[in-house]
């Protein structure tokens, strides 16, 4: 890997307005940030292991999050996989934790949002295996 992938971050998220929000804070932050709309182009960043965390809508390019997550784990094992969706519920969220993901977070839209975005997002990059949020 890269040292420039070393702090890459990918976006899947439908929703612009939230996609412009996580990608300004992640970029403040000091990430190189990759956004894509398309699960093709989300599938081609990580083959091509352009990021270590990905930052994922419920719902993407007319795919569930609950069905797009284990075809990501089977792309790159070490992906960390944070859910940002208002819409889950306990139970998907659950399922999901069991398919690998790190972390559930709300959409960034009030400041503590965005402060909560901005410290999983570091807690990814410092232990990816285990969530200390």
């Amino acid at each position: 890997m890269k040292e420039s992938d070393m702090n890459g971050i990918l976006i899947a998220e439908e929703n612009r307005e939230s996609c412009r929000v996580m990608a300004d804070l992640c970029v403040e932050a000091g990430y190189n940030v990759t956004v894509s709309t398309t699960a093709a182009g989300v599938l081609n960043g990580i083959l091509k292991k352009t990021a270590r965390v990905i930052l994922l809508g419920s719902s993407f390019d007319e795919l569930a999050a609950v069905e797009f997550i284990p075809l990501l784990k089977k792309c790159c094992r070490d992906l960390t996989i944070i859910l940002v969706s208002n819409e889950a519920s306990l139970p998907i969220i659950r399922k999901l934790r069991n398919e690998g993901i790190f972390y559930h977070l709300l959409k960034p839209v009030l400041p503590e949002d965005r402060e909560e975005l901005k410290q999983v997002v570091a807690c990814a990059f410092k232990n990816p295996k285990k969530c200390c949020c």
